[in-house]
């Protein structure tokens, strides 16, 4: 039961009322409100998040900055693991089949990652010296200001893809952000994370998330 004094949205419709009453949470209830005067969420849209567990699904840490109303960063409010639908119930997985399940509802995938992303390409090429490199999604944030280069892994999370997306997100603020825009971020999306590695990635501006696959 929402408690007395709970926040509800002038906005919000009876049907969006009810999907929110089976929530004991009060900071999950303040959590898909804001969603919903923020996103215009229909009743089926927040029915969808609740369900998939959106909020559960966020770091501990951005759930402290929600309550507290602090300053966010890019990476706060990717899921994990972020869901994608595996339309073609594919039995095996490459990282080819990866991207293409997230190009096929690719409005979905960046709503995992937050709000306020825009896609800029996939297999994104970049040249260094007389090789093409290819970036597996290159998007831009606009609340933030920064390109976000995203890399794609169905294994473990490995040190060798720690400095794979660094050079990638390098290459991005040397040619292609202006001065007016903050440092490119990365997220590896991986099958399994791995903080050890984690622990010793000198760079603040990588992240790591997993991916789950949904029928």
């Amino acid at each position: 039961m929402i408690e007395k004094g709970a926040p509800l949205g002038h906005q919000l419709s009876w049907s969006h009322y009810r999907e929110l009453l089976p929530i004991k949470d009060i900071n999950e209830i303040k959590y898909y409100i804001n969603l919903c005067e923020t996103l215009k969420l229909t009743r089926d849209q927040l029915k969808f998040k609740i369900k998939s567990n959106e909020y559960k699904r966020l770091d501990e840490s951005t759930k402290i900055k929600l309550i507290n109303e602090d300053k966010s960063s890019v990476d706060d409010f990717v899921k994990n693991p972020i869901l994608i639908k595996n339309s073609n119930n594919y039995d095996v997985i490459s990282e080819k089949v990866l991207q293409k399940l997230i190009l096929e509802d690719i409005e979905s995938f960046m709503q995992e990652l937050g709000n306020s992303f825009c896609f800029v390409g996939s297999e994104y090429k970049i040249k260094i010296g007389d090789r093409y490199n290819y970036i597996d999604l290159l998007l831009f944030n606009y609340s933030y200001n920064c390109f976000v280069v995203i890399e794609l892994k169905i294994t473990e999370l490995r040190k060798e893809h720690i400095g794979q997306i660094q050079f990638y997100m390098n290459y991005v603020d040397k040619n292609i952000k202006n001065i007016n825009q903050d440092k490119t971020v990365g997220i590896i999306i991986c099958k399994t994370e791995n903080k050890f590695i984690m622990e010793y990635c000198s760079d603040n501006r990588i992240f790591e998330t997993t991916y789950k696959l949904e029928i």
